[in-house]
């Protein structure tokens, strides 16, 4: 039973026996008591820094799926949904719920989906108290009065201090995150990174909400215009997801997860953002640079003696994070739900610089895309990457994608029809010459063709639109604030036979890429791909 006053709350139901329970602990408090335990330390800007250990990132191969009687049929199984044995997850639940037994434990309630009619009651239990107010900052917090009544449905376990066996405990190494939708528990151990917290819910959500709700869950960034119309963003990692959708002009709904009902509503599955800071700088990004004060959570980045942070230093990891609470934003929509979708826009950082700065997508293009998710890996991001590499990940975000890639990509398809949205794909990345030749696009630029799409300002006609010969698509020929040269990567390049070759090695990864998908998609979805031409 709850005691709000005295903050205290028994566990026994989860098999965590003589704990110190702190719960419900505010921002202040945890950030004060991370300090007090030297597990962190305060930046010049008032925010908490912190590293995360042996891992500054997820580890997608160390994430597994119980196998049962609810997932046996409905998940994608294969490297990316690794099945888990029920029995081993129940053991090895007991020895890290043992493990927690006897400690000071951090507990919160709090709760997924914006939308009342969706929302999951989530009690979250951390070993560090850092991770619990990452807790604070990610999830929906309920009010006083709701806590009273409060039922808790699904349960994060998180103890970054235990390490599996995986001889015994069937893991592939001694950190592991294992989504249980019989039991209803994400179990997270031997790592401190505070993402699996986050991605293991919103892993689940995808499961949930296109199987029990008809609800499409999307990795992704939106926000809503004076007007009402919502804007979606796609994006993977490093394609500019967060610093698009964060625009002074428009009210943020949320900058990584969202459902799209059947009524046509948009809403944030998320209390919060978890941007990237590597290079960060006010002048380019003011509205997350402002975010970064008392309550935000600063990750493995390297600050001086002062507390003054280098965003630069990628001595630790090049994955440097802030989490804070949405309303560190002073430009969001409340409650995080939107109407009214009229634009989507799928980023990506095309290090080839091949791909056009922006096109408009057919809806069995937008498919194609939306199933492929393609960005690019430049050199010195990765161990033995020493020239751009494409990547492609599924829906944009295939790690926490547990269907088929297709179901989520027909429902996506269907939704655009009945609401005549338009779908447009932009290349924030390199332009006039693959990286290391030409430049990355300048954000103000990007930011000018995103207005010019969500104001109707790119063309209505097929006239106004040019195709491209290898990608078939179809690219704006002018759009105000750009100048019509940038609009080209073919004239950009300045040489013909180098770009054609170029943009046709990528055309290839992407057939290529899609081999896989092949047997599932319809033929509206396969004609949206590159199409075969005389090269």
């Amino acid at each position: 039973m709850t005691n709000l006053d005295t903050k205290t709350i028994s566990l026994d139901n989860l098999g965590i026996k003589d704990a110190t329970v702190r719960y419900q602990l505010t921002s202040d408090e945890l950030h004060d008591i991370t300090i007090e335990k030297g597990q962190g330390k305060e930046t010049s800007f008032g925010a908490l820094a912190v590293e995360t250990g042996e891992f500054t990132g997820r580890s997608p191969m160390d994430r597994f799926i119980v196998k049962d009687d609810i997932t046996k049929d409905e998940v994608w199984w294969g490297d990316i949904n690794i099945p888990f044995d029920s029995e081993k997850f129940d053991k090895l639940y007991d020895k890290v719920t043992n493990y927690l037994s006897n400690k000071e434990v951090f507990v919160r309630d709090s709760y997924a989906c914006a939308d009342e009619a969706y929302k999951l009651n989530i009690r979250v239990v951390n070993e560090y108290p850092w991770s619990n107010m990452f807790a604070y900052n990610m999830f929906l917090r309920p009010t006083a009065e709701e806590l009273k009544t409060f039922s808790p449905e699904w349960t994060v376990v998180n103890a970054p201090g235990f390490m599996a066996d995986p001889e015994v405990d069937g893991t592939r190494q001694h950190n592991f995150a294992i989504l249980n939708f019989g039991k209803k528990i994400a179990l997270i151990g031997g790592t401190g990174y505070t993402g699996e917290i986050k991605k293991g819910i919103f892993s689940a959500l995808n499961f949930i909400l296109p199987v029990f709700k008809n609800t499409l869950p999307m990795h992704c960034s939106a926000n809503v215009g004076k007007e009402g119309d919502t804007a979606i963003f796609f994006g993977l990692s490093g394609t500019g997801k967060t610093t698009l959708s964060t625009d002074p002009n428009r009210s943020l709904i949320g900058d990584d997860e969202h459902g799209w009902t059947a009524e046509n509503t948009i809403f944030n599955f998320e209390g919060g953002c978890y941007a990237k800071v590597i290079d960060l700088s006010q002048e380019k990004e003011p509205e997350i640079y402002g975010a970064i004060k008392r309550g935000a959570i600063l990750e493995n980045i390297v600050m001086d003696d002062k507390g003054n942070v280098d965003f630069a230093d990628t001595t630790i990891t090049q994955n440097t994070r802030v989490s804070y609470p949405i309303y560190h934003i002073e430009n969001i929509q409340t409650p995080s739900m939107g109407k009214n979708p009229k634009n989507i826009f799928f980023l990506t950082a095309d290090a080839f610089g091949v791909l056009p700065p922006i096109s408009k997508l057919t809806p069995g293009q937008a498919a194609y895309h939306f199933i492929s998710g393609y960005t690019a890996k430049v050199a010195g991001t990765e161990a033995g990457v020493t020239e751009p590499q494409p990547s492609f990940s599924a829906c944009f975000g295939a790690p926490f994608m547990p269907l088929h890639p297709t179901r989520y990509a027909e429902m996506l398809s269907k939704k655009m029809k009945e609401t005549d949205v338009n779908v447009w794909l932009v290349n924030t990345g390199w332009f006039a010459g693959p990286y290391g030749v030409g430049n990355r696009m300048k954000l103000k630029y990007t930011r000018a063709m995103i207005n010019a799409a969500l104001n109707g300002e790119l063309g209505s006609t097929p006239e106004d639109f040019r195709i491209h010969s290898v990608f078939g698509l179809a690219q704006p020929r002018t759009c105000p604030g750009v100048p019509d040269e940038l609009l080209s990567q073919r004239k950009a390049w300045d040489n013909d036979e180098e770009y054609y070759k170029t943009a046709h090695k990528l055309a290839d990864s992407f057939r290529n890429n899609f081999k896989k998908f092949k047997d599932y998609a319809n033929d509206e979805i396969l004609a949206g791909g590159p199409p075969v031409a005389e090269k």
